[in-house]
């Protein structure tokens, strides 16, 4: 068997070995909430579904980026800042439209919930999940299948964010021969959202408050998700995303428990904040990324498919540790990757 012919065989060996190994981390993007058109809309799609949400005077002058040729919402917003202290409003009524669009969906969770139960049968103490998304797809699916998770927020019905709660570890006890034992409780999911979400909200002296998915931005709270713009990397600095981010780098790069592999699903590899701490990962030996997306532009394909402890799966092209092959038609989609990790 030639080598390109038997590049397909050695990519799915290789992305099953790496499924199954220990000390895997996932990062998810907005492809995992896609579920071809059935979910939440890729960011590409964002603007014309809540352009119609934003006041006259503000949609007007984001679309006159756009139709000057900005590169989709993102890049129209960062012409309208021009980076001074006081911030313009554009950007906070994108993120109330996002908000405002996102609370009515509610996509089935099928595929989401298989995702978290093969997860949770996994035998490290936790599995830790970065979703770069809003939605609340992994928390409906894990309330679904009854799998723990942990995003750092604590309480009932105002919970309270407090990063240590990341820290703690859950184990069972029994009666022993002579005194109480315990078991640690494996597969405890530990969800990162390192761009905020749905429900998250900060009330000043109140702290970091959680509410329901569909909740609207209470009198005097800020709601807590970082819009798509260049500010993003910035805002991930404050808390409490500085809690998360930190987690995510030292799991990452400079950790006591490091991780081995980061599987990245429907990632376009385009966010600098994420990718630095991804490619100061990939100094270490024995760290391995796996990027499934649809796509990957030009650029952004080559900057990665060459590295020869990263494997790209596309439906256009893949790379193997730096081997270019064709693409798979099918390994890169969320729906298949549930059936493997």
């Amino acid at each position: 068997m030639s080598t390109a012919a038997s590049f397909p065989h050695r990519l799915e060996a290789k992305v099953e070995q790496q499924l199954r190994s220990q000390h895997v981390g996932y990062l998810l993007g907005a492809g995992a909430s896609y579920l071809e058109g059935k979910g939440f809309p890729l960011a590409g799609e964002v603007w014309k579904h809540i352009s119609a949400n934003i006041p006259a005077s503000e949609r007007s002058d984001i679309q006159a980026k756009l139709d000057g040729g900005a590169n989709g919402i993102e890049h129209a917003l960062d012409l309208l800042d021009d980076g001074s202290p006081s911030e313009k409003p554009h950007r906070f009524l994108v993120t109330e439209a996002i908000a405002a669009h996102f609370s009515s969906i509610v996509p089935l969770t099928e595929h989401h919930q298989s995702f978290v139960r093969r997860l949770a049968t996994r035998q490290e103490i936790t599995v830790p999940l970065y979703c770069l998304n809003y939605d609340g797809l992994i928390e409906r699916a894990a309330d679904t299948e009854r799998v723990r998770v942990v995003d750092g927020f604590l309480g009932l019905e105002r919970s309270f964010f407090d990063a240590q709660a990341f820290q703690e570890r859950f184990a069972l006890t029994h009666r022993g021969p002579r005194k109480p034992q315990a078991d640690w409780k494996k597969g405890i999911l530990h969800l990162y959202k390192l761009h905020g979400s749905l429900g998250w909200f900060d009330f000043g002296v109140d702290g970091v408050r959680r509410l329901g998915f569909g909740s609207t931005t209470p009198d005097g709270a800020k709601r807590l998700m970082v819009p798509p713009q260049r500010r993003k990397a910035t805002d991930t600095t404050a808390p409490p995303y500085a809690a998360l981010w930190s987690d995510f780098r030292a799991q990452l790069c400079h950790g006591p428990n490091l991780l081995n592999r980061l599987v990245s699903i429907g990632y376009g590899l385009r966010d600098e904040h994420v990718n630095a701490v991804i490619e100061n990962s990939l100094a270490r030996t024995n760290f391995t990324c796996l990027a499934f997306a649809r796509s990957l532009t030009d650029e952004v394909f080559d900057r990665w498919s060459k590295k020869s402890n990263v494997v790209v799966v596309t439906r256009d092209r893949c790379s193997l540790n730096g081997e270019i092959g064709p693409g798979h038609p099918s390994l890169w989609r969320f729906e298949e990757l549930t059936q493997k990790v």
